[in-house]
């Protein structure tokens, strides 16, 4: 089987996944000894046709959103800052933000041309997000609660309007749960932001 034929496999696999990894390019082609040359040249002539885009080292997407970077990283999900505009909390524009339980450099990195953040967490608290459609792209996002701890978490600062917004939206029975998965220190830190000493 030729290049076309596989060319053609590749596109149809970038048109039913948002974020397509080098291996699974590899898979396709059945003979092993052409295997990685012809999936390094099937690459190269997407990106120059302007088909995809690299996200990450052996990661590429048809798509021009920054977030899909959240599947290059699993297990993550999309929060902080982030989840904060996606709940509408504030108003303010903010990059993308993927919490990732895997060891990588933290901080700014580029993806498509876009800043995105990149904090690591422990993988036992790699939990509290809901899939949430952002165009035609599932994207994972942390929920309300769990937002709100991680800015606790990573002891970010709330501004007192921000905060006011938690207070009056959490919902306190999830927050109780999740939070029963965190040392007594934090939870104390949690519910004093709330205002809430009942629970401390």
């Amino acid at each position: 089987m030729g290049k076309a034929f596989y060319q053609k496999r590749v596109e149809e696999l970038f048109m039913k996944s948002a974020v397509v990894s080098y291996a699974s390019i590899e898979r396709i082609i059945r003979d092993r000894k052409k295997r990685s040359d012809y999936a390094k040249q099937l690459i190269r002539n997407l990106i120059h046709k302007g088909t995809i885009q690299p996200l990450m080292k052996g990661f590429y997407t048809s798509r021009n959103e920054a977030s899909l970077l959240v599947f290059c990283l699993q297990p993550a999900y999309l929060g902080l800052q982030d989840a904060m505009s996606f709940h509408q909390l504030w108003e303010q524009e903010t990059v993308p933000v993927v919490v990732t339980t895997r060891c990588v450099r933290q901080g700014v990195r580029s993806a498509l041309g876009t800043n995105v953040l990149v904090r690591r967490i422990k993988k036992e608290y790699c939990f509290g997000f809901e899939y949430a459609a952002v165009g035609d792209v599932y994207l994972p996002y942390s929920d309300f609660e769990k937002t709100f701890i991680d800015m606790a978490y990573f002891k970010e600062s709330l501004s007192a309007e921000v905060l006011q917004n938690f207070k009056d939206r959490v919902d306190r029975k999830k927050l109780k749960k999740h939070l029963k998965r965190y040392p007594q220190r934090l939870r104390d830190t949690v519910w004093k932001l709330l205002g809430d000493v009942r629970n401390t």
